[in-house]
């Protein structure tokens, strides 16, 4: 253990193993405490020269043992420095290659194959100084993103590393940013494997780093948005997603030695755009001086209004300019509406015929989605006469169960619940892997320098975030929902 220096409050060390994890610094300004103790073991204030006790020997030997390990490490950190000072751009890449286990510094991580990328970026992800921000259930989120798909997986090493976020911050909060050689180097790793992996109507933007990337971390338990529980969710790297669906192959008994029947599946193929969500924030110049304040903030604010955005245009997006919503495609399949019993309003027996409309294969896996009102209007049918539609009594915040499968809200789906003339959706009900969300890359962010007042022309003191994320959304299979209708057929 080291032992504690009188009168100076400096542990001092004892052995070459309370050495460890000192900095350079750190080991000259210990030379210089163990040369002084050294001099006060030796000699007295008066220069004369002291008789050592065997114990004082024995710490005299230790410190003299220490005192010569720490001189050679620092010569031989001072002839590394020296190199290193000097070193050409290819030794740079080396170097950073050997702090992050990538080749080439991670400069070409396409090179890397699907498992490389998963095992390295799941080692990043391991990083408490890098993850101490994020709640359990958003690693558990980026954890399955990254295992899931190599582009989110490669995504993480170029931006999840020092140089890049402290980049990426100065180049969203700074007109004129100074960037050093290795953050520089760290933007164009980042440039490069963008021009390489993705779209080119992506291109422009600083990719915000995944481990604060409100389009990637965001997950139903973090915020008010179902279709990122239940819906299928996929990743490209172009403009269309295209699909391949079928009902399946219809088997069939066939005579003894006679031709096999032709029982060839029909197949679709549903294809998904995707399109451009943006969000603005203006902020005072005085804000953007809050660093550590400031990003978090910005970023939460910006997940709060993406994952807004979604639940809406998720649930009743028209697909034209925007993603198609689960409403607007169900909605408009005739074979998919069921209609209430009694014209107008939800009965007792419309939840049982809703469900059995539903085709049993989907039942296994099916899902509910409703708004808030449809729900506590089912939680009223239940009385003493119709006792089995009982659900939930007052207390309780939601029925979340209907038939065995989970129940999820919307409040941008239908909340009247009585329609006379006009037929409304009050439910949907179906297996929503067939409802398929579309994501290209994460979100990107940039800078407006300065925003300018409508009126005068004049600047506010104010910039502003420009963020855009690339998203599409649509039914893929709409045979597996059916929508529970009220109102006129």
């Amino acid at each position: 253990m080291p032992k504690e220096n009188e009168g100076s409050g400096t542990s001092l060390p004892t052995s070459i193993e309370d050495l460890k994890g000192m900095t350079p610094d750190e080991m000259r300004n210990m030379i210089t405490v163990i040369d002084a103790h050294l001099e006060s073991l030796d000699q007295t204030d008066a220069g004369e020269l002291r008789h050592m006790s065997d114990e004082e020997e024995e710490v005299a030997g230790q410190l003299v043992e220490v005192r010569d390990f720490l001189m050679k490490r620092i010569e031989r950190h001072n002839k590394m420095a020296d190199i290193v000072r000097n070193k050409p751009e290819r030794v740079k890449q080396v170097m950073v290659g050997l702090r992050t286990g990538l080749p080439d510094g991670g400069t070409d991580v396409q090179r890397l194959t699907s498992r490389e990328a998963r095992d390295h970026a799941l080692r990043s992800l391991e990083d408490r100084l890098a993850t101490d921000h994020m709640k359990d259930y958003e690693k558990e989120q980026v954890s399955k993103a990254i295992r899931s798909n190599p582009r989110i997986a490669r995504r993480v090493l170029v931006t999840e590393n020092d140089d890049y976020r402290n980049a990426w911050m100065k180049l969203v909060t700074e007109p004129h940013p100074f960037l050093d050689d290795d953050e520089q180097r760290a933007v164009r790793r980042f440039n490069e494997y963008r021009a390489a992996s993705e779209n080119t109507t992506t291109a422009g933007g600083f990719g915000v780093p995944v481990f604060i990337d409100p389009s990637i971390i965001m997950t139903a338990q973090g915020s008010g948005n179902p279709f990122l529980q239940i819906a299928n969710q996929v990743e490209i790297n172009t403009n269309v997603w295209k699909g391949i669906t079928s009902a399946g192959v219809s088997w069939s008994f066939d005579t003894e030695a006679a031709a096999v029947s032709d029982d060839a599946p029909t197949l679709a193929q549903p294809s998904i755009t995707v399109h451009m969500a943006r969000g603005y924030i203006p902020y005072s110049i005085e804000v953007g001086t809050d660093y550590p304040g400031f990003a978090s903030e910005m970023t939460s604010v910006l997940s709060q209004g993406y994952d807004e955005l979604l639940v809406d245009k998720f649930t009743r997006g028209s697909g034209t300019g925007e993603p198609k919503g689960v409403l607007t495609a169900i909605s408009a399949t005739a074979g998919d509406r069921v209609y209430v019993t009694t014209a107008g309003s939800i009965g007792a027996p419309d939840p049982y015929k809703v469900w059995a409309a539903l085709p049993q294969r989907f039942r296994r896996s099916a899902s509910w989605l409703m708004s808030v009102e449809i729900n506590n209007a089912i939680r009223q049918l239940g009385t003493a006469n119709v006792y089995h539609a009982f659900t939930d009594n007052l207390p309780v915040g939601w029925t979340d169960t209907l038939f065995n499968s989970g129940v999820f809200e919307s409040p941008y789906m239908p909340g009247t619940t009585t329609w006379t003339t006009t037929a409304a959706v009050a439910a949907i009900v179906g297996d929503f892997s067939g409802f398929t969300i579309v994501r290209n890359g994460g979100m990107n962010v940039e800078l407006i320098p300065q925003v300018f007042d409508t009126s005068s022309g004049r600047p506010t003191g104010q910039r502003g975030w420009f963020a855009y994320s690339r998203v599409g959304s649509d039914a893929s299979n709409t045979a597996a929902f059916r929508a529970l209708v009220i109102g006129a057929t």
